[in-house]
């Protein structure tokens, strides 16, 4: 799988001539599917076979609202649903990656350690041709994220079997400081409700991947 889909993605990238322009592709998925691990390795794998920068990433964790702002709304049980993330921010990003590409942009992404978004982590370099963008509801219909939609070249699922999946999301809460208990209740409060709603969406996507064929870093 990991060489296809290698092969497919560099199938995107422009014309290197003056005016080729940048594309994006999205990946759509449940928690824990595998979308940052496939998108970490598709810029890995363009870097090393065209040239350093080719290929930049773009997560949409960087857009969860902070802590502050999940508590003014009452909203932090729970984060990571649709409504926690600043979609409109990530909407006029993607915006900007295909429209301003004469100077670098920077990208925020998520600290799992922090438990915050930090600013600035990456950058989209002006000779970038290829974005690698991945979210739980790229999919969604319902605006904004049906806008971000509209300007990926391709949108891939990214799809696990949920037993894995769930297994990967309670050891991420474990690494993040909660308890055994306060783990699984967290899997079966929020992640596992935001799952089911990823995966009404998946008519959405051009094509289906796996997600646990790739060694998680």
């Amino acid at each position: 799988m990991s060489d296809t889909v290698v092969t497919d993605a560099l199938a995107l990238l422009p014309p290197t001539a003056p005016g080729g322009g940048r594309t994006v592709l999205g990946l759509a998925g449940a928690p824990a599917a595998g979308k940052s691990t496939l998108a970490r390795h598709l810029v890995a794998e363009i870097n090393d076979r065209t040239a350093p920068g080719t290929a930049g990433y773009l997560p949409l964790d960087g857009f969860h609202l902070s802590n502050a702002q999940l508590s003014r709304l009452g909203r932090r049980h729970r984060k990571g649903a649709p409504d926690t993330f600043d979609a409109h921010g990530y909407v006029a990003l993607v915006r900007r990656l295909l429209e301003e590409t004469d100077h670098p942009v920077y990208v925020p992404d998520y600290d799992r350690d922090l438990h915050e978004p930090v600013a600035a982590r990456h950058v989209i370099e002006p000779h970038t041709r290829l974005v690698v963008t991945e979210g739980n509801y790229l999919a969604n219909d319902e605006a904004p994220w049906s806008r971000a939609r509209a300007l990926f070249a391709e949108l891939w699922y990214v799809e696990a079997p949920d037993e894995v999946r769930e297994l990967r999301l309670h050891r991420r809460q474990r690494a993040g400081g909660l308890t055994d208990d306060a783990a699984r209740d967290w899997v079966e409060r929020s992640d596992r409700p935001n799952g089911e709603l990823v995966k009404r969406f998946q008519r959405n996507c051009t094509r289906v991947v796996r997600g646990d064929a790739l060694q998680r870093r």
